[in-house]
């Protein structure tokens, strides 16, 4: 036989051969396709699996996939982490779009990041909710806050204004604090930032690539935030940023295109009528003073801005090393002429696993480079009240060719349009992010892991402003020709061990962590002087040549986690923590919590339920700490330079002298303590889920700034422990899938809070009974405050006179209630009041599917907020047009109070207190997942969104959403329309 076999070959009959494969070949079929969400977003790394084979591959970062199977007849198999499975038959098509629905299984036994490691979801106890990248909000989004906005329960995510790369005031259950931080901790990768922001650079996160970002874990009671013990107080949110994957290398491009535009401008008055009030009220010479023009100031300094933000990213695995690598470019102008950023951000994630998969590390490095045009804010309010008759430029060369008015001590005053363009701010911020992470899991021990993580966060932010000498933006000085810089360099060192081991035998789960961590904040204020134009120096030269602020973290830490029967859950946590920031008295605090849970669907009268698919009671409690926003040494006294106005001249020379600065030796931590009770649900096979919590949150020594009496100290003023307060409250979540077959799914979510808050005790007051508060929030126009914060009140109560109206229901210009009837108009007189603060606020979105479509939206509300209209008050009054040397425009509120403007406690007057309750649609988008393209070789996905589409409000300001709660001159926020393309290779 074997000669036979031979033989035929040297005949030439391997011709036969090449029939067989061409046979084999004809049999096999080459199947191509994409894996997506419910929402049309790709899955990657689905693992394809021809059945009963061991052929298979991995889906890319776009869900598409490419696999040879044998046969018609074969049937394809996907598998993924918290998807469930599905199996398809090939039937001799080609090409295969399959929609994977989240496994309810897989959802329970979900990883959520927490503090120094994960859990399983399933095992948590305390209040802590996870947004992933596919719930995020869509459209041009430039911080990374704003893809959480209105998606979580107790969040608040308020913008800052319309400015490019602008920050958010994030607020969690309220805040702790009158006068420190009520910011929440944010960790990125396990790297903790610090808020205390960049010089040139307007926002921290503004720095973080938001298409690098996968997803927001925010922890919110004390049970999960006590890890973090020192600066947990206002809550906890942790970043996880996208990882690599193994397999073939796959590319991703997207780019959204965005036109920005003002949605509203403040209403004054226009050209005729301020002409006609001009004739009516003014003198010869101010009637004089009247132009031709008709000219809407607003109109001048508001521009439609375009933007433009690509990114693409790299992914893949090289002999066992998976990596990600992002390169992003965005170039924003703002809605106020003169305004863009420029920012180039690039980011490394590299995964290795070694030492018999016994080590993994992770690295993570991310940069930015933001480059700022900065334009000048004091636009905005001199569009409003500036002389509507002139044009914006003139016919003499002097001052740029820009018309000018002459203030009363003869310094020509600019008009908005000089304001921008006279004015060059520019600043370059840089800033890079980043850490290494060992994971080591001991050889003859692998239940025990050893965990190294060595962070930093760097930057560097430096900036001029110029302004010509021959403009009238600072003509009597010389113009201004100044710079400024700015070093941090904080550094992370994390070491802890963790312990997971399962007890079979007793029906018991253990995980136990300890650690100790350090953490070290330097920065180097750069102290120049400050010149003219021309190079002419100001003032003295400081004795130092740069400032630099420092403190510095320890604690140790640790964690227990105790699950019995897989249905009683214990947590406990303990942190002890030091801080340079306070004295030898009071540097250490401790912070314990502990929590418990009971996983009630697991128990024999409800395991069986059809209906019930989840519910879990949770209930804890802990507490945390507060030494944010409080400055380095006000435990120590100490000096600082003084500023230039405040020189010493010895002949000719002028010096800057240290001074001292005030203290009090006495401070100490603010401590919270909060109690919170929950229930998660889920029914019908979790096509309805949420939670409830109810929480209580106990600040006590708080801080804040009290007056000293003379002699006392260095200073007025100095920060001292004054009090307490409480914040009580209620937060409801609910998730509907009301849609879900095979062409349309259907998914929504809602979310309520009430929150109440009132000080309780003030201890660290002036000795006089009748003290009410302390006064805070300054109103443009008055020495006076709008707020108070005082016993038995929220902060920030509106402490203001009541006005006092006529038979016709106007107000009567400086008449208002005699509360005691003494006669006389004082400070006990003001009454307390409305808050800024809402109580109650919420969210919700919705996303419908069908086919290869998406569209969803997402609306949020607040309600009993207040917000004092400074614009009106300030702007609102007849001496605005006629009382000064120049003419100036008023807000178009004059004509229904017809307000002289002679009383200064006009502007004290509750009478500008206005409901700021609002509905806003914040996002709208439509999406279609065009297919494969380019010989299908890529896969496109297209989205077009509206952003801040409408708001309803009975306010009467410009934007009722005003985070402090006074309006004033408001960067407006735009609406913006944006395209977007996404491409997978």
């Amino acid at each position: 036989m074997r000669k036979i076999i031979q033989r035929f070959f040297k005949q030439g009959s391997v011709s036969l051969v090449f029939i067989l494969l061409a046979f084999a070949a004809a049999a096999q079929t080459t199947v191509s396709g994409r894996i997506t969400n419910p929402d049309g977003s790709g899955i990657p790394g689905v693992t394809v699996t021809v059945k009963g084979t061991k052929t298979a591959t991995q889906t890319s970062s776009d869900g598409s996939y490419s696999i040879v199977v044998p046969n018609n007849s074969a049937a394809l198999v996907l598998t993924s982490i918290g998807y469930a499975g599905q199996e398809i038959a090939v039937n001799g098509r080609k090409s295969f779009d399959v929609t994977l629905q989240v496994s309810n299984a897989a959802q329970l036994n979900e990883v959520v990041v927490i503090g120094y490691g994960s859990s399983r979801k399933k095992d948590l106890t305390s209040a802590i909710t996870t947004v992933n990248s596919k719930d995020f909000q869509k459209g041009a989004i430039t911080t990374p806050e704003q893809l959480i906005a209105g998606k979580v329960a107790g969040v608040s995510v308020i913008s800052n204004g319309g400015q490019p790369g602008s920050g958010s005031t994030i607020r969690i259950r309220g805040g702790s604090s009158l006068s420190a931080s009520n910011d929440p901790l944010i960790v990125i990768d396990g790297v903790p930032l610090d808020n205390g922001g960049i010089a040139g650079g307007n926002n921290p996160l503004s720095f973080i690539n938001s298409n690098d970002i996968e997803s927001f874990t925010i922890l919110k009671d004390a049970a999960a935030t006590a890890i973090y013990g020192t600066r947990a107080s206002n809550g906890v949110i942790i970043i996880t940023t996208k990882k690599g994957r193994s397999g073939p290398l796959r590319v991703n491009f997207s780019t959204v295109n965005s036109i920005s535009s003002v949605r509203k401008t403040v209403e004054v008055l226009s050209a005729d009528q301020f002409r006609a009030i001009v004739n009516a009220t003014g003198s010869a010479a101010q009637k004089a003073m009247l132009g031709s023009s008709n000219t809407d100031w607003q109109n001048q300094i508001y521009q439609q801005a375009f933007a433009s933000d690509n990114n693409i990213s790299v992914t893949g695995g090289v002999k066992g090393l998976p990596y990600r690598v992002s390169v992003g470019y965005l170039n924003q102008d703002g809605i106020l002429r003169t305004d863009n950023l420029q920012k180039f951000s690039g980011a490394i994630v590299l995964s290795p696993m070694l030492l018999d998969n016994h080590l993994k590390i992770d690295i993570n490095l991310k940069g930015s480079i933001a480059k700022y045009r900065f334009a000048n804010q004091g636009a905005i309010g001199s569009a409003i009240y500036f002389d509507p008759t002139q044009a914006a430029y003139s016919s003499s060369k002097r001052f740029g060719g820009y018309y000018t008015q002459t203030a009363a001590n003869g310094d020509p005053v600019a008009n908005p349009v000089q304001l921008l363009n006279d004015r060059y701010d520019n600043s370059n911020a840089q800033r890079s992010i980043g850490n290494i992470q060992f994971d080591y899991k001991f050889h003859f021990l692998p239940d025990l892991h050893a965990n190294l993580n060595l962070g930093y966060d760097v930057s560097k932010g430096t900036g001029t402003i110029v302004v010509s000498d021959s403009s009238a933006l600072q003509y009597r000085t010389g113009g201004e020709n100044n710079h400024y810089k700015q070093t941090k360099q904080n550094t992370l060192f994390d070491f802890y061990l963790n312990y997971v081991k399962e007890f079979p035998s007793i029906k018991s789960r253990l995980d136990l962590l300890a650690g100790y961590s350090y953490n070290n904040y330097l920065t180097t204020n750069y102290l120049y002087s400050s010149y003219t134009y021309r190079g002419k120096k100001i003032g003295a030269d400081s004795i130092a040549p740069f400032d630099n602020p420092e403190h510095t973290l320890l604690s140790y830490f640790g964690r227990l986690n105790y699950t019995f029967s897989d249905r009683y859950l214990f947590t406990a946590t303990l942190r002890r923590d030091a801080s340079s920031r306070f004295g030898p008295a009071h540097r250490w605090g401790l912070f314990p919590s502990a929590a418990v849970a009971w996983k009630m669907k697991e128990e024999s009268f409800l395991i069986n339920s059809k209906t019930i698919s989840d519910l879990k009671l949770r209930v804890g409690y802990g507490v945390t700490g507060q030494q944010e926003g409080i400055g380095n040494y006000n435990y120590i006294g100490s000096y600082s330079t003084g500023n230039s106005s405040a020189s010493y001249g010895f002949g000719n020379t002028y010096y800057q002298t240290y001074r001292p600065g005030g203290y009090n030796a006495d401070i100490k931590w603010e401590q919270t303590a909060t109690t919170n009770a929950a229930v998660d649900y889920g029914f019908f096979n979790n096509r309805i889920t949420g939670s409830v919590d109810f929480y209580i949150r106990k600040t006590t020594d708080l801080l804040n700034s009290i007056p000293v009496a003379g002699g006392t100290n260095f200073s007025a003023y100095i920060l001292a422990n004054v009090g307490s307060m409480e914040n009580k409250g209620v937060e409801f979540s609910i998730n509907l899938i009301p849609v879900k077959n095979k062409n349309v799914t259907w998914d929504m979510g809602f979310n309520i809070t009430y929150n109440k808050n009132t000080i309780t005790n003030l201890t660290y007051v002036p000795k006089d009974p009748n003290y009410p508060g302390f006064p805070t929030g300054g109103i443009n126009g008055t020495q006076g405050f709008a707020y108070i914060n005082a016993v038995n009140f929220p902060k920030n109560t509106f402490n203001l006179y009541h006005q006092i109206y006529d038979k016709a229901g106007n107000p009567i210009e400086g008449l208002f209630e005699d509360v005691n009837r003494d006669g006389i108009l004082n400070e006990k007189d003001k009454y307390k009041g409305k808050t800024a603060d809402p109580n109650v606020f919420l969210g919700y979105t919705t996303n419908v599917t069908y086919k290869k479509w998406n569209a969803g939206f997402v609306v949020r509300a607040a309600f009993n907020n207040y917000v004092y209209n400074n614009i009106f008050s300030n702007n609102g009054r007849l001496n605005q047009i006629t009382g000064g040397p120049t003419l100036g425009n008023a807000s178009s509120n004059y004509l229904v109070t017809l307000f002289k403007g002679t009383s200064d406690q006009q502007l004290l007057s509750d009478f500008y207190i206005q409901n700021a309750t609002f509905l806003k649609m914040d996002n709208f988008n439509v999406g279609y997942n065009v297919g494969k393209i380019l010989r299908n070789k890529a896969s496109m996905r297209a989205n077009f969104s509206v952003q801040n589409v409408f708001t309803i409000t009975k306010y009467k300001g410009l934007d009722p959403e005003i985070s402090n709660g006074i309006d004033n001159n408001f960067y407006p926020r735009p609406r913006i329309y944006a395209l977007g393309l996404n491409l997978d290779f």
